[in-house]
């Protein structure tokens, strides 16, 4: 079995701040989201809420089967981040670094400028095992707090540390892209969410990209001097 590269057996309270554990406390930006989900899913009427609605959602038809896909996003996610936290902690920074970014533009936009969408269908034409998740997820999730799509986000985030690995072979990263690809429109065929906040997600992705790219560059120049 391949070994870690960090020893977490040693990990201690007294020694998170150390060099070698202190990538950990990114992972302390899931603990403020969820808080905040909580308090926003609560706290924000849905009357104040601005509509999501794009002319794309009348064209994406409803389609269960892509709930495939939606639920995968936790493997793909979960997945990621465990085996960067294991192997490579350059990678898991760059993810990591990317969701908490997200994480703090999302609720600050969620707070701001509440948003719902009501693209979900009234009852499913068929059942099979794939509405049953949906039906589950529907009554977990609120259709509030969707815009930019966190679900659409979180993905690029890992997926772009997957791309910019070196030691990711290129075949590996075409399969992960193609499926960083059908989470991303799942939201749209299962109704969690609108095209428009699939491309607001991608905005948000490139407008953090392009911040932690020109403070990679500044702490370079700074290292030089």
């Amino acid at each position: 079995m391949r070994k870690p590269v960090v020893d977490y057996t040693k990990l201690r309270l007294n020694n998170i701040t150390s060099p070698q554990y202190k990538h950990l406390l990114l992972l302390l930006g899931w603990v403020w989201y969820l808080a905040m989900y909580f308090i926003t899913e609560r706290l924000i009427p849905e009357d104040r809420c601005h509509v999501i609605h794009s002319v794309v959602d009348d064209i994406i038809p409803f389609n269960e089967y892509f709930a495939i896909f939606y639920v995968s996003w936790y493997l793909f996610l979960v997945g990621s981040l465990l085996y960067f936290l294991l192997y490579d902690i350059k990678s898991f920074v760059h993810a990591q670094k990317l969701i908490v970014g997200m994480q703090i533009v999302a609720m600050a936009t969620y707070v701001l400028w509440p948003s719902v969408q009501y693209l979900r269908p009234d009852h499913f034409e068929s059942s099979n095992v794939f509405t049953f998740i949906m039906g589950l997820i529907y009554k977990a999730d609120t259709p509030t707090g969707v815009c930019p799509s966190l679900h659409v986000g979180y993905t690029l985030a890992a997926l772009s540390a997957w791309i910019c690995r070196k030691e990711t072979a290129l075949l590996k990263k075409v399969l992960i892209g193609v499926w960083s690809f059908l989470i991303c429109i799942s939201v749209c065929f299962v109704k969690q969410h609108s095209f428009t906040d699939v491309w607001a997600a991608v905005v948000m992705y490139i407008f953090l990209m392009i911040i932690f790219y020109v403070e990679g560059k500044r702490r370079g120049k700074k290292k030089m001097g």
